[in-house]
């Protein structure tokens, strides 16, 4: 159970971290509501544990060669990108509840945008192929089947706290006003291009 504990303690704490998916996830819950909310959170556990998974197996050193490296980081900024842009044009709409239903975030779109939206940085695995190293040297994988309970602690760990986000965000939802819920549109989709961005220019300007 100690590698379990340790990839439970990683996802959870890595899953902390202020990101431009954590800001869609409230941004959806806000919405959407805490089912959306919660389908986005799944999407980004999913993710973590997937990518947790790739850096265990060693998937790192083939982001080392610059034309993957390239594609990958130009798709995923293109993903954040597009995503910021249809967060801030919710922003602007004249009303709250004047979105068509195609705009109304459903669990399923919800889950589905979550995927594609945190795997828009593969660069990550090579993140999670350094914690996992230092995991190992720690010795929390090196009994039969670790790195496997490693691995699912990772995604128990972070689905832990993207519930909680979502939740705390669903009551939060019923106390404010349109205002607000505006306003958290605006900061995700700013957030999510800004991401976007700095992700597009560390791609194109790689180690110089």
């Amino acid at each position: 159970m100690h590698a379990f504990a340790v990839g439970f303690g990683l996802g959870f704490f890595v899953a902390l971290q202020l990101g431009p998916m954590s800001l869609f996830l409230m941004r959806t819950t806000l919405r959407s509501g805490w089912l959306a909310g919660l389908a986005i959170g799944a999407g980004i556990a999913v993710v973590d544990a997937l990518y947790a998974g790739c850096g265990a197996a060693g998937a790192a050193p083939f982001l080392a060669f610059e034309p993957i490296r390239l594609a990958l980081g130009l798709v995923g900024a293109a993903v954040l990108i597009g995503l910021g842009a249809r967060t801030l044009y919710s922003a602007f709409r004249v009303r709250l509840g004047g979105e068509l239903d195609t705009e109304v975030a459903t669990p399923r779109q919800a889950f589905l945008t979550s995927l594609a939206g945190t795997a828009s940085n593969p660069l990550t695995i090579a993140s999670w192929a350094a914690i996992f190293a230092a995991a190992s040297a720690a010795g929390a994988a090196h009994a039969a089947g670790g790195a496997v309970l490693l691995v699912a602690g990772v995604g128990i760990g972070s689905l832990t706290w993207v519930s909680a986000l979502a939740s705390a965000t669903a009551v939060a939802r019923r106390a404010i006003g349109r205002r607000a819920v505006r306003a958290a549109d605006a900061i995700a989709g700013l957030g999510l291009v800004g991401f976007g961005g700095a992700l597009a220019a560390s791609t194109l300007l790689g180690d110089r």
